[in-house]
């Protein structure tokens, strides 16, 4: 059985991003946590003028969202009436990445699935801001749905790793979990200016190898200094519809996401992304 973590705002993006998880894990048996933290809507509140109010708003904000995630939960029912499937909401006065950490460590979540953005919806943003924080600080694999991204089995996966680090075999059996009922096709890909792998990368290639289960794997390599150029060409020129990475020190997506502001991230998504947190988790 597999535990997922579904933060939403009751957005359009964070309904798709619910679609697609409903869709993709349809043949294996789940619990998902449906979870809406609401504390910056109690903060950000048009009538919070004076302290005098403030018990009183944050009733009626928890109110509204006890309601919005029964209405949620009717709907999803509806979409998807699957005998595999156990739903749990939970609503909670607090932020959503302090949230996300709470339920991940108290129900052992295997996985958080979410949109790449919520409600703001910035058209020239790759992330919205509670994804990035989501993505950046907490310790379980994440996979995020572009905005408007219909359901597609994943047929061809792109896996780029520097094989720096050591991974996780519970991260590695998680990718074999989620990706070899489809016959996923994955590609490593390694992005340097040298081609020549020391002998720790080699150990680690061998170790990616030796662990993703069935599925048919590739290596490639690109002489480039630019990792999210040579990563947004490669999606690009070979159909992939499905991107792996790992977020921990000295990797790629480390570079890319907290050397950027959010503004600047240069990595475009448009496909599914499955971010896996190589973090020692209990």
């Amino acid at each position: 059985m597999i535990k997922i973590l579904m933060p939403t705002d009751f957005s359009d993006n964070s309904m798709n991003a619910i679609k697609y998880a409903l869709e993709f894990f349809k043949y294996q048996t789940a619990e998902f946590y449906f979870m809406h933290a609401y504390e910056a809507e109690v903060y950000n509140h048009e009538e919070l003028l004076s302290r005098t109010v403030f018990d009183d708003i944050v009733a009626r904000v928890k109110k509204e969202s006890e309601e919005n995630l029964a209405k949620l939960l009717v709907a999803v029912k509806e979409i998807s009436p699957n005998p595999r499937f156990s739903y749990f909401t939970r609503s909670a006065n607090n932020t959503l990445l302090d949230e996300a950490e709470v339920i991940t460590d108290d129900k052992n979540i295997d996985l958080i699935v979410m949109g790449t953005k919520g409600k703001s919806n910035k058209s020239s943003l790759t992330f919205g801001s509670n994804t990035l924080q989501v993505l950046k600080y907490v310790k379980c694999p994440v996979l995020a749905i572009p905005e408007g991204y219909k359901y597609s089995q994943p047929r061809h996966a792109l896996f780029p790793t520097n094989f720096l680090i050591p991974y996780k075999r519970r991260e590695l059996k998680l990718l074999c979990d989620l990706l070899t009922p489809y016959r996923t096709k994955i590609d490593l890909l390694y992005v340097s200016s040298s081609s020549k792998l020391s002998f720790r990368q080699e150990d680690n290639k061998a170790f990616i190898e030796g662990t993703v289960c069935n599925n048919e794997l590739n290596y490639f390599s690109e002489d480039s200094r630019k990792v999210d150029g040579a990563i947004n060409k490669y999606v690009e020129e070979n159909e992939v519809d499905f991107l792996i990475m790992v977020n921990t020190q000295h990797s790629y997506l480390e570079n890319i996401l907290f050397q950027s502001t959010i503004d600047k991230i240069s990595l475009k998504i448009a496909i599914p992304l499955l971010v896996m947190q190589n973090l020692r988790r209990s």
